[in-house]
């Protein structure tokens, strides 16, 4: 018995095309939950994947339903060694985005893993690969291994939760951990999504920005009126609404509203983004060095501070436009913002903001929330992780304190009081919600060591890992 074990058995699924088959059978299921036809698939995927494979490893399995009338359901699993031992809770999403069938390149079938060689090197095609099966399925595929090099037990208890509603905002996640606590209840989430720092670093994060998006709307009057006739007479919401938002956010992406920004980096968080460089991978946008906060540096910018983005704007009809001054203006913003930030206030603090710069009448919609959360970098299981995942790859891991994007982590960090460290499998470049969502075989093998080999030590130090509720660093997240 032997963490080498482990990983060579991990790694011998890939080698054998075991894994590739069993990745194949999931992208297989057209499990679009953004798509109401496709409720049949999301609960088979649960019954018919999950369930038989983590019966396999062990564990006991339940589908249950969701507490959203007419939301897809939720699978728990659990395999309970001693009650004395740690528990880990994995977390993987079944759904996928839509196929968008008949606009892949070469014809590719979105439901059909597809191997291919290109100028960028070998990739899997299929819809889901990178988000989420090809995770969550190196997530089983390393407990399996752990337990064959183990002679039948992983050293510490272990329980799933899966849904199958996460690209479409993840609906009733939230009630459904909070009824499932005690069924839920573990010492670590260890979870798998998003992409890597770079294909070429293994990156673990700790948390997720928080998002909201709120609409702005001015209207003016009821109708359009001549520009020749009025013009300079009447008020122009877009020409106001345009102000309006030059006031919020400044031509170089700063943002000018107080209450929207977040506290000071914490100098840990500092330190943990020192050493970490955006960009520069294959299909990567060129990063605008002038753009954002003043004073910090790109990983600052987009791991430790808040950005608000104008997603939409419209007034009149851009396509045809007409010579008349337009009677109503509106535009989306989004505001990522990091633990500290005011989420609660977020609506209050634009309001206010408008009417003490002089913009009398715009209204904005109540925005809803997808909570920040940061676990401390000092917690033990991210020592744990990043040591593990050096020694097993031989490259420094990229430690995020939370990711730059938005995931339902503040149902595990609050609602289940969970440190949580999150070991992701894709690459920015993976196409991921879009035509010719792709992995690279290459990370999909170094994943299933990487993870066997962190599982393995959970067991290994499982008598000196933190249990819930001791004390030390945990989780926080925003106000």
């Amino acid at each position: 018995m032997s963490e080498a074990a482990a990983v060579a058995h991990a790694e011998a699924l890939y080698d054998s095309g075991a894994f590739f088959r069993t990745l194949a059978d999931r992208v297989a299921c057209r499990t679009e939950s953004q798509n109401a036809d496709r409720a049949a698939e999301l609960a088979a995927y649960l019954s018919g994947q999950i369930a038989p494979a983590l019966a396999a490893l062990g564990f006991t399995s339940q589908i249950h339903a969701n507490p959203v009338p007419g939301a897809p359901p939720f699978l728990i699993a659990e395999r309970l060694e001693d009650p004395a031992l740690p528990t880990v809770l994995f977390y993987g999403h079944g759904d996928v985005v839509r196929g968008h069938e008949g606009q892949w390149a070469d014809g590719r079938d979105p439901w059909t893993l597809t191997p291919a060689d290109g100028a960028h090197g070998a990739r899997w095609y299929g819809r889901g690969a990178a988000d989420n099966k090809a995770q969550h399925s190196i997530n089983i595929a390393a407990l399996g291994a752990v337990l064959a090099a183990r002679g039948g037990r992983l050293g510490f208890n272990a329980k799933w939760l899966v849904e199958m509603g996460e690209e479409t905002g993840s609906p009733g996640l939230a009630d459904f951990c909070t009824a499932q606590r005690a069924a839920l209840a573990a010492d670590v989430l260890i979870a798998s999504d998003g992409p890597r720092l770079r294909a070429d670093r293994p990156t673990v994060f700790l948390g997720s920005r928080g998002v909201t998006n709120f609409e702005l709307l001015l209207k003016a009057r009821d109708g359009g009126h001549h520009s020749g006739n009025w013009g300079g007479l009447l008020r122009n919401p877009g020409t106001v609404l345009a102000n309006a938002i030059a006031s919020m956010v400044d031509a170089r992406g700063g943002i000018r509203v107080q209450g929207l920004r977040p506290p000071p980096i914490p100098a840990a968080v500092r330190a943990a983004l020192a050493d970490i460089q955006v960009g520069g991978g294959p299909g990567d946008p060129e990063v605008d060095t002038g753009w954002g906060e003043p004073g910090l540096t790109p990983a600052e910018r987009v791991f430790g501070w808040n950005a608000l983005e104008v997603l939409a704007y419209g007034c009149g009809n851009p396509a045809q436009p007409v010579n008349a001054i337009p009677p109503v203006a509106r535009a989306t913003l989004q505001l990522r913002f990091v633990v500290g930030t005011e989420a609660h206030r977020i609506g209050e603090h634009v309001q206010q903001h408008l009417q003490d710069h002089g913009f009398h009448g715009i209204t904005v919609s109540q925005p809803e929330l997808m909570h920040a959360t940061r676990l401390d970098p000092d917690n033990a299981w991210v020592r744990l992780a990043m040591q593990t995942l050096q020694a097993s790859t031989g490259v420094k891991p990229a430690l995020l304190p939370n990711l730059g994007g938005s995931l339902p982590n503040d149902v595990f960090a609050d609602i289940l009081g969970l440190p949580t460290v999150w070991v992701p499998h894709s690459y920015p470049a993976c196409s991921q919600h879009a035509p010719n969502e792709h992995v690279l075989p290459e990370l999909m093998r170094q994943g299933l060591g990487m993870t066997a080999a962190l599982l393995w030590q959970v067991g290994a130090q499982a008598g000196s890992l933190p249990r819930r509720g001791a004390a030390g660093p945990g989780s926080c997240r925003d106000s």
